[in-house]
């Protein structure tokens, strides 16, 4: 099934049952998503009756889904958990800043906790208080969770993925050396993420969700060009259950825990870091690997960051050609804007 919250003057927004196509929906049994994820194990049938319903050949009568009127699915969360899983990515971005990489991060997954009371929605204006900050989008794929217990293992954290979505992980470059040299992690370069309208059951997924990886290219664009399509199956070194049991080594997450892959980021056929679209490579999920391309060839990045008006989507399709979460679609706004 498909899940979205609806703005309806609330913070949390109205969970409605959404039809595969994206184009009908039915207001859900339970009102919220986070209560839906609560109480999953009575809800879940409830749920799954309305999808049959809002899937039928007679669905007539339902309301039309407008992506525009969406909330992200969980407009706030109790956890969101980023984690790292395409070390591709990490090497490429660690070399911007001159920083080698451990051979730990081959073994051990990295991951950090965000901000998760305020998340955009997925039409909102990205908003960029300074443009030397250095904003960049990250497209990634992400996984909420049922509860998870304490110290769970792999093969126990497979069976608490509840729904899958996408993610604009939105970060500040220039502001990222300094905070990460005190030692103490993220916090004012990693602002608001934004995620895709709809939230999506694993087994709505077929064969490209393997219980582990999402696979399928994930398709972001830059002001109307292709810019990026890496698999995201491919050249993910921890996979989902892997990165909620890293989560899960000292503390229980909540139902509703958000747990990131990480920049999706594929290698070149000839294991070399990645080409852009335009030269028949798969391109990036972000600016920050394509400036680290250019430096490895030319010296230096020619590949600006984000500025006002830049306008990023994000977006995987099934093997139909048909949009399975809806399109991350968003615009840097002018500084000062307020929403």
């Amino acid at each position: 099934m498909k899940l979205a919250s609806l703005r309806d003057g609330s913070r949390d927004g109205r969970l409605v049952v959404v039809s595969r196509d994206l184009k009908l929906c039915m207001p859900a049994a339970v009102a919220t998503l986070q209560l839906a994820l609560d109480r999953w194990d009575e809800v879940e049938l409830l749920l799954l009756q309305q999808s049959d319903r809002v899937n039928s050949s007679s669905a007539a009568g339902f309301a039309p889904f407008d992506p525009a009127a969406c909330l992200s699915p969980l407009p706030r969360a109790y956890q969101w958990l980023d984690g790292s899983a395409y070390v591709n990515h990490v090497e490429l971005v660690r070399k911007a800043r001159g920083a080698e990489m451990p051979a730990s991060f081959w073994t051990d997954p990295l991951m950090y906790q965000g901000g998760s009371d305020a998340f955009l929605a997925p039409r909102q204006h990205i908003p960029l208080g300074d443009a030397a900050w250095g904003a960049d989008f990250e497209a990634e794929i992400a996984v909420v969770t049922g509860d998870v217990a304490l110290g769970a293992s792999v093969v126990a954290a497979r069976g608490c993925v509840r729904l899958l979505m996408l993610v604009n992980d939105v970060s500040l470059r220039n502001l990222i050396p300094n905070e990460l040299a005190k030692g103490f992690g993220f916090l004012q370069s990693k602002p608001s993420s934004a995620f895709s309208p709809v939230a999506v059951t694993p087994d709505e997924l077929g064969p490209a969700w393997d219980g582990g990886r999402l696979h399928g290219p994930l398709l972001t664009q830059l002001n109307g060009q292709a810019f990026g399509r890496p698999d995201a199956g491919v050249d993910m070194t921890f996979d989902f259950p892997t990165l909620i049991a890293h989560a899960a080594r000292t503390r229980p997450l909540a139902a509703g825990t958000i747990v990131g892959s990480g920049t999706v980021s594929n290698r070149d056929a000839d294991g070399g870091p990645g080409r852009p679209i335009a030269e028949g490579g798969l391109g990036y999920s972000c600016l920050a690997e394509l400036r680290t391309v250019e430096t490895l060839r030319g010296g230096k990045a020619q590949t600006p960051f984000l500025k006002a008006g830049d306008r990023v989507r994000i977006e995987m399709l099934d093997a139909q050609g048909s949009s399975i979460f809806g399109a991350i679609d968003q615009t840097v706004a002018e500084p000062g804007h307020r929403e």
